[in-house]
């Protein structure tokens, strides 16, 4: 864990912002910063509401930013930025044989909301929300909009303690990282991008084959780094558990699922295809009967 320059931050919190420096894979210098990436407006207006009532001085608004302060709309503004920036580079490097439209397509999928919050909640950043009581206890620290917005106002903050270079290996490793490749074996096969639990279930509806089920086998790994094992069933009529038809890994539920509706439609695909090469490969009728004679 690190504690470089926590003195300034109270003990609770200095635990959870340790916590989170380990899932990031960066040691604060300036540790308000990302106290502030994780403070949501419902806290800061709380705040502000307590120095009224008691007559506190309210911090001038220089202070208020090094003291980590006020809330993370500022950050979140840049953060957006931030991560465009930084997934484009790295498609540009990664993909030489990709044009504009493409490279555009992934980028727009990997810098989605949906996207950062499950990278939120890969990270447990959920639990490390600053906000006021009544918030909290109306569940806004699970909402994903909420996630996906304190998701890119940390990446700020990691980029105006640290530069690109923080940020740059953070998204690599978990904004990119297996969904990236999934996105480019999507493009080489031309699947529906982002999306192969769509493809399998067309594929499947087309074919009156069933309904896939998916189910969580298991999952593993500390908080921040969890794999989950997903298993995807063909079910043909109610009250049927279903046939397995393929299981699938990832960092979040959402991300196996998808794993194993890809392998679940590769099988197929590959049933089908094989089924076809056979009846090519057998003898038509006017064969046989050349043959008989």
């Amino acid at each position: 864990m690190c504690v470089k320059g926590f003195d300034r931050i109270e003990a609770a919190v200095e635990r959870t912002l340790g916590e989170l420096e380990s899932a990031l894979g960066h040691c604060f210098a300036r540790p308000e910063l990302l106290v502030r990436a994780l403070t949501h407006r419902s806290l800061a207006n709380e705040r502000a509401a307590h120095e009224q009532v008691f007559g506190e001085e309210s911090l001038a608004s220089g202070k208020e930013e090094a003291a980590g302060t006020g809330d993370n709309e500022r950050l979140e503004f840049l953060g957006d930025a931030v991560l465009g920036l930084v997934v484009a580079e790295a498609l540009f490097l990664l993909h030489p044989e990709w044009r504009e439209g493409e490279l555009t397509r992934v980028r727009a999928l990997l810098v989605s909301r949906q996207h950062m919050a499950e990278v939120a909640e890969a990270i447990g950043l959920g639990s490390h929300l600053l906000l006021s009581r009544g918030e909290d206890r109306g569940g806004l620290r699970r909402k994903s909009t909420v996630l996906s917005n304190t998701m890119e106002a940390v990446l700020a903050a990691l980029f105006l303690d640290g530069g690109l270079e923080p940020v740059r290996v953070f998204v690599r490793r978990l904004v990119m990282g297996e969904t990236a490749e999934q996105l480019a074996r999507e493009l080489r096969s031309g699947a529906a991008l982002g999306n192969y639990k769509s493809a399998l279930q067309e594929h499947l509806q087309a074919a009156r084959a069933g309904t896939p089920v998916y189910r969580v086998k298991s999952e593993s790994g500390p908080d921040h780094r969890k794999r989950f094992l997903v298993e995807v069933r063909l079910k043909t009529a109610e009250g049927e558990p279903g046939k397995s038809l393929a299981r699938g890994m990832g960092s979040t539920k959402k991300h196996a699922e998808q794993d194993a509706a890809r392998r679940g439609l590769e099988r197929l695909q590959a049933a089908l295809k094989k089924a076809g090469a056979a009846a090519t490969d057998e003898p038509g009728a006017e064969e046989e009967e050349q043959a008989a004679q």
